[in-house]
């Protein structure tokens, strides 16, 4: 019994685990994902009638999530069941155990690799996944050569590749090498790496112009070593318009709501004004549902960046 992780096609059907059957046998040509058609025999039941055997072949099926092929399977067209020789899988080497109204089929180094539950007719059914369909193999063909040999050296440029080839410093390039231009086939890896990233701007393109229209906010931390009452993080807060700058510590980021709320009532107290905008990164102290609702019942609008630096 071979085995194999594979994707294909999947239908489910039944299959007896049989302790007086000789052979594994199926009546059912679709299962088989290689069948010997020429292959003749002859099977005898217990009724002392038998059946022509039609072919041979190798069943694929998934059990307990393993695709499993089962090989030297009969095909017998007149037979309207599938079975599974407990002899012939033990003449693979694996163990079957009948205990406990359960029948357990055990591989020398995978383990458990079949287990069936009794049924009301003290038959042991096996319900497997059937992937018939045999393993296909597909080769890509790339037809532009200078494409090919333009992957081969890294991505060097068409260029490279004309100039490795007039100075014969490699063999097997193809002749007449085309032009970036007239290159039928294009590189995304070469667009993608050449793509550049805006840079991010050094000062703000809008400014506040009065207190507490608009304030920065970061978290900073965790700190090594901590200070000597263990508080490992600051909360800085920066008012765009006049640059003044508040510092709170914080043992843990948890306490960043708690203490955004007492900076609030404190700098709105002393200035007079109301905080109109709050601008952080996207950390995830500032985008908690709890934050979030405060912001809106006391009309904080909050901006989220990647970067800031008011100057």
């Amino acid at each position: 019994m071979a085995y194999e992780e594979l994707n294909h096609e999947e239908r489910k059907e039944i299959w007896f685990l049989d302790s007086g059957c000789s052979n594994h046998m199926s009546g059912n040509k679709e299962w088989f994902s290689e069948l010997d058609d020429q292959f003749r025999h002859t099977v005898k039941l217990g009724n002392n009638s038998k059946m022509a055997v039609m072919g041979k072949g190798n069943a694929r099926m998934k059990v307990n999530g393993i695709t499993q092929v089962i090989s030297k399977v009969y095909y017998i067209p007149e037979l309207k069941n599938n079975m599974l020789s407990m002899g012939q899988l033990q003449d693979k080497g694996v163990t079957i155990l009948i205990q406990h109204e359960k029948c357990k089929v055990f591989h020398p180094t995978k383990g458990l690799i079949i287990q069936s539950e009794m049924s009301t007719n003290r038959m042991f059914v096996l319900l497997a996944t059937m992937m018939p369909k045999a393993t296909a193999c597909l080769q890509v063909m790339i037809e532009d050569q200078s494409y090919l040999w333009h992957c081969r050296f890294g991505h060097v440029s068409f260029k490279g590749l004309r100039t490795l080839q007039s100075k014969r410093m490699v063999n097997g390039l193809p002749s007449g090498l085309p032009s970036p231009v007239a290159c039928a086939q294009v590189c995304t890896t070469c667009l993608i790496g050449k793509q550049h990233k805006e840079s991010i701007p050094k000062k703000s393109l809008w400014r506040a112009s009065q207190k507490l229209e608009l304030v920065h906010a970061d978290i900073c931390g965790p700190i090594n070593p901590a200070s000597n009452i263990n508080k490992r993080y600051f909360f800085s807060f920066i008012d765009d318009f006049s640059q003044k700058t508040w510092i709170y510590f914080l043992h843990e980021k948890s306490e960043a709501f708690t203490m955004f709320k007492r900076y609030k009532a404190c700098v709105e107290k002393e200035t007079g004004a109301y905080l109109k905008c709050l601008r952080t990164d996207r950390g995830g102290e500032f985008n908690s549902n709890e934050f979030e609702e405060f912001c809106k019942e006391n009309g904080i609008t909050r901006q989220l960046t990647t970067a800031y630096t008011p100057q």
